[in-house]
């Protein structure tokens, strides 16, 4: 039913995975603390950051669906693109922050509270998940089927739950863009 295993091909893509997880992780910790002026405004981009991770949230629901009717070429179509979107998202989200001032949430009340859980669990679960991600497009890429089927198991909830928070907190923390 699926092509052989590719294991050579499975660890260059592990050690791959782990790079651009380090890489990633490491321009997220520093991007806040340094800011870049490249004499361009990005200020439009929060907006962009919510649609890209919706379309990620909408090609994972996608991808469980198909998956679900084993129809596996969509499933993997589906999964490529929730990677292109997540790609292109982080790509727009480490340029806004390394040349945008941070945008402080206004609300107040128990909504305060409500947004600050949303923002900390997506931002400790995008960082976590990323090699994990990775890790289990790779086994499926690679034709490894069981594996990438009980990684996939945990993983896939945790990055549908970070692609669904992700806009929440940018409608949240709309009113307070100035």
């Amino acid at each position: 039913m699926y092509p052989k295993a590719n294991n050579a091909l499975a660890k260059k893509l592990n050690i791959l995975s782990l790079i651009v997880s380090v890489v990633v992780l490491t321009l997220v910790g520093v991007m806040r603390r340094v800011k870049i002026d490249l004499g361009f405004d990005f200020s439009f981009l929060p907006p962009v950051h919510a649609i890209l991770n919706t379309l990620v949230a909408i090609c994972l629901v996608a991808a469980l669906y198909f998956v679900k009717q084993k129809n596996i070429p969509y499933h993997r179509k589906s999964i490529f693109g929730a990677l292109f979107f997540s790609a292109l998202f982080l790509l727009c989200y480490v340029l806004y922050h390394f040349t945008t001032v941070e945008t402080k949430f206004c609300g107040e009340g128990s909504i305060r509270t409500v947004y600050y859980f949303l923002l900390i669990s997506h931002i400790i679960l995008a960082g976590l998940s990323l090699p994990f991600i990775l890790l289990t497009f790779t086994r499926g890429f690679t034709y490894q089927v069981e594996r990438h089927k009980q990684m996939a198991r945990y993983v896939y909830p945790v990055w549908l739950y970070v692609a669904i928070t992700g806009p929440i907190c940018y409608l949240m923390l709309k009113p307070c863009y100035l």
